[in-house]
């Protein structure tokens, strides 16, 4: 499996990269985008934040002190708008109970603990944790999203009904413990998604991975079926 993944990268990076992931001039602007790209288009999430920036709002403080109502009316542009703004006031909560509002304190903090903390908060799941771990806290660890499972299963190899550890492990057993890595990995993948790998009409003629993982198919889907999926963390990498 080692071998095919770095393979995979080697053809999206000569494709697509480097992409430059994530967007973002701060880590706390990081959090918030991961937060509210949540069931949306980033160009809506853009809309949210510049709207944020627009009337000073994007800090911890703010988004602490400011109506719940009106930060919802900031961010409409991301869809599910009352949702998110419950969640990023959840967020803001965590950070300030937690680390004095501080991403720097934040960012100390050992990955595997910082995850399972983030988990508890309302609002962020697996996905989004992970996304702040890496590309806010820049720390080693693989963020999965619909765009790498349908690849993969497309591919054959994962079924389709992997489970979200289950296909983290998959990355993160077989290529080095690293931020640089995982972070370009993970924005190869959704740009693969969004140029070819589409859910109704792929364009797998002039896919880069077409040639890399044929003849790879058969033996990885018999590599992969032997996986355990568990509820626990990830192995990691060392």
């Amino acid at each position: 499996m080692e071998k095919i993944l770095l393979e995979i990268y080697d053809s999206l990076y000569k494709a697509f990269g480097p992409l430059h992931w994530w967007p973002g001039e701060t880590p706390f602007e990081v959090s918030i985008g991961a937060i509210l790209t949540q069931n949306t288009a980033w160009t809506n999430v853009e809309k949210a934040i510049n709207r944020l920036k627009e009337h000073n709002l994007l800090s911890p403080e703010c988004i602490r002190d400011i109506d719940i109502n009106l930060l919802g009316e900031m961010i409409r542009s991301s869809g599910y708008y009352n949702q998110k703004a419950k969640k990023l006031k959840a967020f803001v909560d965590f950070l300030f109970l937690q680390y004095e509002g501080s991403m720097e304190l934040m960012k100390e903090t050992e990955m595997w603990t910082l995850r399972h903390e983030l988990l508890q908060v309302n609002g962020i799941g697996m996905e989004t944790a992970d996304s702040i771990i890496l590309y806010a806290c820049y720390k080693p660890i693989f963020v999965v999203d619909a765009y790498t499972r349908r690849f993969l299963s497309r591919h054959k190899l994962i079924e389709e009904d992997a489970g979200y550890t289950h296909i983290q492990k998959l990355f993160m057993n077989n290529l080095p413990s690293d931020v640089a890595i995982y972070n370009e990995y993970h924005a190869l993948i959704v740009q693969l998604g969004k140029e070819l790998c589409s859910k109704t009409l792929p364009r797998c003629n002039i896919c880069p991975l077409f040639v890399v993982i044929t003849p790879f198919m058969g033996f990885f889907l018999a590599e992969t079926i032997g996986v355990e999926e568990t509820e626990t963390e990830p192995v990691e990498v060392e």
